[in-house]
């Protein structure tokens, strides 16, 4: 393979993996997987855990080759997703922050491994702004073998990321008993904290693109 194919496959596997792992910081789903599954059996944690990252793959995926697609159909701007994202983000930061419960988050089901821990936990605004920007960037490159490249490196990158988020998922059992009960409260309130901050950010993100865009 060309020399430039290889830079090129390097380059968007390894921005995609550095750009979404910071994002989504795995290890920031800890108090949140726990705190959803705190009623559930060990194996039943489990496959929650894998069928959220399953479906974060999913999404991310399709927001990197349908994402602009999609918002263009439906004259969404980059603004409003990130306004409606860091609402819900803020939303579940704030139950996390104050210690609220309700079952209308996980859904008659009981299952929360599409919402809240895949959609927003794992694809939220910021890693979907993420993939359908670098989407943009591959549009651009000239010669469908390096966009066919880009797009292949790019889906290793959010394959990569899931997997390191399923294996923090895994162990998030384990840290909770090294931690404690009062430990994993503390990080809970913090990461709840954080996650509202976080929240906020977007949707000042927001409204300031939805309004330049206006």
């Amino acid at each position: 393979m060309d020399e430039s194919f290889n830079r090129l496959l390097v380059s968007f596997f390894l921005g995609g993996l550095i750009s979404l792992a910071t994002i989504t910081n795995p290890l920031s789903k800890i108090p949140v997987f726990l705190t959803l599954a705190a009623d559930l059996e060990a194996g039943t944690a489990s496959q929650e855990a894998r069928r959220a990252c399953f479906y974060g793959f999913l999404l991310l995926t399709g927001g990197l080759f349908a994402g602009v697609f999609i918002l263009e159909a439906f004259g969404i701007s980059f603004g409003a997703l990130r306004i409606a994202g860091g609402l819900t983000v803020a939303l579940i930061g704030y139950r996390m922050l104050f210690g609220t419960t309700d079952t209308a988050l996980v859904g008659g089901s009981g299952s929360f491994a599409f919402f809240p821990l895949a959609m927003p936990g794992i694809a939220g605004p910021g890693a979907l702004a993420t993939v359908i920007g670098i989407s943009s960037e591959i549009a651009e490159l000239a010669g469908g073998m390096r966009r066919l490249l880009a797009y292949v490196a790019t889906v290793a990158a959010i394959a990569a990321t899931c997997l390191i988020i399923w294996l923090v998922l895994r162990s998030a059992r384990w840290v909770s008993r090294r931690l404690g009960s009062e430990g994993i409260n503390v990080v809970a309130r913090l990461t709840g904290f954080l996650l509202i901050c976080i929240g906020v950010q977007f949707v000042g993100s927001g409204i300031r693109s939805f309004m330049a865009g206006a």
